[in-house]
């Protein structure tokens, strides 16, 4: 797949999460499999800037390129500002970010909201395409609710405004992450446009990977929620589409030194007491579905030490270990 100048080694993306596709979880992923990772959005508010959070999103030190930095925002000389500030400090792709739900950002006219003023649109775009040399990524919704689906005609715009490659999730503004994704309106974009298109929603496994290219004949996936605990999804989902076989569950003495390291890269971002608050989340995800997880989670999440964290889990999947050689997940588990 191509963006711009950029060969990727296969279609699989990893989607901007916030608080989450952080540089270690960004890295991580391209390590198991993905072509490319899409940052955390970067507020377009110069005034954030040099805040700590601001600093830490936008530290791409040691990533595998291409380096793609999303940005926020609903001006478009602030939009234009931000995608030369991030260019001046090593992004090699600028992904605009028109498909974020949550409020917060909606509120400021910004992420989805901005589907609802298609001229708008079409300003930001070109802002950003006229500030910088590099290429321009956009991600978007399918529209603002079911009623007022607009996607195609954003599309559009976009192609005409020179982006090099669109993201779109199956679902609605309103619709936030309920309901089952549609593909079918991802299908009309990207029969409409000549720009590489990427499907996003819902893919969670090597089959779905393979059903959503054939339902949309999209260039590329990107892939969010699923990859939260399970950034192997991406060699599983490459394996199968390149082979139609799937790959054994990952060993658990392999899950354990990638969960370790995948810690201490995140203590070494975020620091001790952050660091460890922030890998809660992450270890409750990786635990997610195996034996003894939800009594696991409640004594690990009372740990205060990067030590005591560290060794919980070294412990616990060393425990595993002993009944088997592979990860196993039961669905009493993941119910629990």
């Amino acid at each position: 797949m191509q963006i711009g100048p950029h060969a990727l080694r296969n279609n699989l993306i990893v989607a901007p999460m916030a608080g989450v596709t952080d540089r270690p979880f960004r890295q991580l992923c391209k390590a198991m499999g993905a072509g490319m990772a899409v940052s955390e959005m970067l507020s377009s508010n110069a005034q954030l800037r040099d805040t700590v959070k601001s600093l830490r999103r936008a530290n791409h030190e040691g990533e595998v390129d291409p380096i793609s930095v999303q940005i926020a925002g609903a001006d478009p000389a602030a939009m234009a500002e931000a995608a030369r500030y991030n260019a001046d400090r090593g992004a090699q792709i600028i992904d605009i970010n028109m498909g974020c739900p949550a409020k917060k950002v909606c509120n400021v006219a910004a992420g989805s909201a901005l589907l609802q003023n298609e001229p708008l649109v079409g300003r930001i775009l070109d802002a950003v395409v006229a500030a910088i040399n590099i290429p321009v990524t956009l991600k978007i919704r399918t529209g603002w609710n079911p009623d007022n689906r607009n996607a195609v005609r954003v599309a559009q715009i976009a192609e005409s405004a020179g982006v090099k490659a669109l993201s779109v999730h199956g679902r609605t503004r309103a619709c936030a992450f309920v309901g089952q994704a549609e593909y079918e309106t991802i299908a009309e974009v990207k029969s409409r446009v000549a720009i590489p298109v990427i499907a996003n929603g819902d893919i969670d496994s090597p089959e779905k990977a393979r059903e959503v290219l054939h339902l949309t004949g999209a260039d590329g996936l990107m892939i969010g929620r699923a990859a939260q605990g399970r950034p192997w999804i991406f060699r599983e989902i490459q394996h199968y589409l390149t082979s139609g076989n799937h790959l054994p569950a990952p060993r658990i003495i392999e899950t354990k030194e990638l969960l370790l390291d995948h810690l201490r890269a995140l203590y070494e971002l975020y620091g001790e007491q952050s660091g460890v608050r922030v890998a809660r989340k992450h270890i409750g995800w990786y635990v997610s579905g195996l034996a003894d997880a939800a009594l696991f989670r409640r004594n690990m999440n009372r740990l205060e030490t990067t030590h005591q964290q560290l060794g919980a889990v070294e412990a616990y999947l060393d425990r595993l270990a002993l009944c088997g050689e592979r990860l196993t997940y039961s669905e009493e588990a993941i119910a629990a």
